[in-house]
């Protein structure tokens, strides 16, 4: 799940939002007035395909070289977010993998509905952990009801996670299968007020989460996929209109759902989520087509943006339930 564009800040209190522009995917931690920039990664269990990773030599917790860059980062892995951010460390940490066979049916849960404006999308952003497209969320307009939640919740953007090949990238895995992909449509609770309030409370997020598999081509996809050529590099943004993500549903509408957070820092506990049982189809090519994307700025070396999923977490005691038999 992509980070809430938001970073903890130490020394503001228990917990302090500094907003970073479309989510650039660093956090600030501010002592004594100055400000150092940690960039957060995937390096401790994806070093391949140009991503960040340890030289010769190099021991835990080191800066990481990006490969080819010739430059040196503070990048810290899945491993180490918790050092920097305290809430990756809590008790209710997403992704997590599905046991089915522990997963029970829960009578109690409703069909969930999404009821989108097309008209609401914005923007589509590489910001170098993934390729996001952004909604407008500053009134009641794209919208998800039903199942779990109480209440409505605006869509405010969705983002892809996925692998170096077919055969992984999703976040989270159901009895041990890696999907292809795994998409999260990002949804925030406006009894809150404001996005930032949201993120403090625990049924302030819904995602529903989307797998992908490898087969045949969606052709709704490609809408989205034809609007990577604009975005090749990091900090690239270009308008993104007339999009209705419920075009990348499946059919059935059945669904797991359990108390998580956000699968990238802070990694704030405040998500309720919807993980729909049946995955949508994506051909090879389009999914050759993500990974097509480059997570480094147009003026550096090319770095490919793959496998940006981080690795389960405990479940700790949740329960997840299932809105089907």
């Amino acid at each position: 799940m992509q980070y809430a564009e938001g970073a903890y800040i130490k020394g503001a209190g228990s917990r302090g939002l500094c907003t970073t522009p479309r989510g650039e995917g660093k956090s600030h931690l501010a002592s004594t007035g100055t400000t150092m920039a940690k960039e957060w990664g995937y390096a401790n269990h994806n070093g391949e395909y140009g991503q960040p990773r340890p030289g010769p030599g190099q021991g835990p917790g080191e800066p990481l070289s990006i490969a080819g860059s010739g430059r040196l980062y503070g990048v810290r892995g899945p491993d180490h977010w918790p050092e920097l951010f305290p809430f990756a460390k809590g008790n209710k940490q997403s992704p997590i993998e599905l046991h089915t066979k522990d997963i029970k049916h829960d009578p109690t849960l409703s069909p969930w509905t999404a009821s989108y404006d097309p008209g609401s999308a914005k923007t589509i952003l590489n910001n170098g952990k993934t390729c996001r497209v952004v909604f407008d969320d500053t009134y009641d307009r794209s919208m998800l009801r039903g199942g779990p939640l109480i209440g409505s919740y605006r869509l405010r953007q969705f983002h892809l996670h996925w692998g170096s090949s077919d055969d992984h990238g999703s976040e989270h895995s159901v009895d041990g299968v890696k999907y292809a992909a795994e998409l999260h449509l990002v949804h925030w609770n406006p009894k809150y007020n404001t996005y930032g309030g949201a993120l403090k409370q625990p049924d302030g997020i819904a995602v529903v989460g989307v797998f992908l598999q490898v087969g045949s081509e969606k052709g709704e996809f490609q809408l989205f996929l034809d609007a990577l050529d604009k975005i090749k590099t990091k900090g690239k943004e270009t308008p993104f209109t007339n999009f209705n993500p419920s075009c990348l549903f499946p059919a059935c509408r059945d669904y797991w759902t359990y108390q998580g957070s956000f699968t990238t820092p802070p990694c704030e506990e405040c998500i309720v989520w919807l993980l729909l049982k049946e995955p949508i189809t994506v051909s090879s090519d389009q999914m050759a087509k993500l990974r097509s994307l480059y997570s480094s700025p147009e003026n550096e070396p090319p770095v490919p943006l793959v496998r940006n999923w981080r690795p389960p977490q405990p479940l700790k005691g949740r329960i997840v339930r299932a809105s089907f038999k």
